[in-house]
Order: structure tokens, then C-alpha cells, then sequence
């Protein structure tokens, strides 16, 4: 492999922690270079390979946000148990079948998404929801279970959908949202991996130079995140969000 080929997936894998950190979505990044300079090489080995370095910089994200913000441990562990096996079964179904049929409905979804974030000024600013200890609980192991397989079977955006899901459902603001969100897509990525690893389609002399720079990535932005707070966050979802949109618009009528 060209050396130039290893550097320019390093760039775009710093770019994706960088991004992936704040709001989730550096998936939207990370993976079309890797399809674009490993043309030769089968989707499924691509996406295997890329899963090593997200899994990498959520960590150091996670870690970051660890130090700052204060986590219900409780309720994290159960969900992060929950959406391993979901991301494992995901990524199994993704080697039997293709997952473009999903792609109209989740440009719906992420339409409507961006104007009602764009529309609702104060959403994901403030704690709004206290919910039951019961009521919550069923929360967790919805999101847990669904975005847990999507990330498994679909993948770019599940930072992003972690992120609504806790402000939406769980009532968190955006900074709180983006602390938890990383702890359960360190659950989904493990699962994946481990599929992926058993099915032997990691390369790990492309993966270990990408993790590393991913890692870089996720430490800067998580701490600009803290630094900056919900505002900067908000405005950072919107447009990761509209980037997905249109990725899947791409995929939708042209590709």
C-alpha cells in the first residue's frame, strides 16, 4: 500500500474523532474516504477496519468527558450491556444482507430532525425531564437496543441519534447527552469489533495508524465540547446532522 494512502486516512480519521466527540457522526467522515482510497479491498473489511480507530477516539473522548461531567453509573452500565449484543447482531445481519433499504426512512427522519432542532431554540440546553426510576429505565433499554443495531447495521450518524435520543427521550441537555452518548457508542463499537474480528475482516496495519489519530481527535474536540458548552454543541449537531441527511440523500436518488 502507498504511504500517501495510510496519511490521508489518518487525516480523515482525525477529523472524524475531532467531530465524533462533540456530537457524534465522524462516521460520516472516516468511512467514505476509507471506500474511496481502499477501493480494492470488500465494504465489509472496510467497515470492520474502521470500527478500531472509532472505538479508539470515543474512548479518548469518553475519558475526557469522565473527568467533567457527572454520570448516572447505573444506568450507563445497563445500557452499555444492553447495546453490545445489539451492535454485535446488527453487524451479523449486515454480512447476510444489505441495509439500503433503510436509507429512505432515515432521510425522513433526519429531515424532520434538522427543523425541529433549527425550529426548537431551547432544545438540549436545559435538563428538562425527571423521570421515574421505572419510566427511564424503559428509556435506556430502547435507545440501548435500537441504536445498538443501527450502529451495527447502518453505522454513520449513531453518535448523533445517541445524542437526540438522551435529549428527546432521557431529557438531558446537549453536553450531558454527549458525555453519556460516547459511553454506550464504546459499547456498540466493542460489539461490532468483535464481530468483525471473528469474521477475520480487520486490517490491523491500517487500523492501528487510524486509531491513533482518531484518538488525537476525540481528546481535542471532547475538551473544546466541555470548554464551549451547549450552544456550541447545538450549533455543531445541526451540522453533522445536515451532513448525514445529506450523505443519505446521496445514497438515496444518486448513488
Amino acid at each position: 500500500m502507498e504511504p500517501y494512502i495510510i496519511i490521508i486516512l489518518c487525516f480523515a480519521a482525525f477529523a472524524a474523532g475531532f467531530i465524533d466527540a462533540i456530537v457524534g457522526g465522524g462516521g460520516l467522515i472516516q468511512t467514505p474516504v476509507g471506500l474511496i482510497m481502499l477501493p480494492h479491498l470488500p465494504v465489509s473489511t472496510i467497515i470492520g477496519t474502521l470500527k478500531v480507530p472509532a472505538f479508539s477516539g470515543t474512548s479518548f473522548a469518553a475519558f475526557q468527558y469522565l473527568k467533567k461531567v457527572e454520570m448516572n453509573w447505573k444506568l450507563l452500565i445497563t445500557m452499555m450491556i444492553l447495546a453490545f449484543p445489539s451492535a454485535f447482531l446488527g453487524s451479523t445481519l449486515l454480512t447476510y444482507v444489505s441495509n439500503d433499504f433503510m436509507k429512505p426512512f432515515l432521510l425522513v427522519v433526519l429531515s424532520l430532525l434538522v427543523i425541529y432542532t433549527y425550529a426548537k431554540k431551547n432544545f438540549g440546553q436545559h435538563k428538562v425531564k425527571s423521570h421515574s426510576t421505572g419510566t427511564q429505565l424503559i428509556y435506556a433499554v430502547l435507545i440501548s437496543f435500537v441504536v445498538g443495531f443501527y450502529d451495527g447495521f447502518i453505522g454513520p450518524g449513531t453518535g448523533s441519534f445517541l445524542v437526540l435520543a438522551f435529549i428527546a427521550l432521557m431529557g438531558f441537555d446537549f453536553l450531558h447527552a454527549s458525555a453519556n452518548a460516547k459511553m454506550v457508542n464504546l459499547a456498540t463499537n466493542f460489539g461490532s469489533i468483535c464481530l468483525f474480528m471473528l469474521k477475520g475482516k480487520i486490517i490491523w496495519a491500517i487500523a492501528i495508524p487510524m486509531a491513533c489519530c482518531n484518538a488525537f481527535g476525540g481528546w481535542i474536540g471532547a475538551k473544546l465540547a466541555i470548554n464551549k458548552g451547549n450552544q456550541f454543541i447545538r450549533i455543531f449537531f445541526l451540522v453533522v446532522v445536515i451532513g448525514t441527511l445529506i450523505r443519505f440523500a446521496y445514497d438515496v436518488f444518486y448513488k
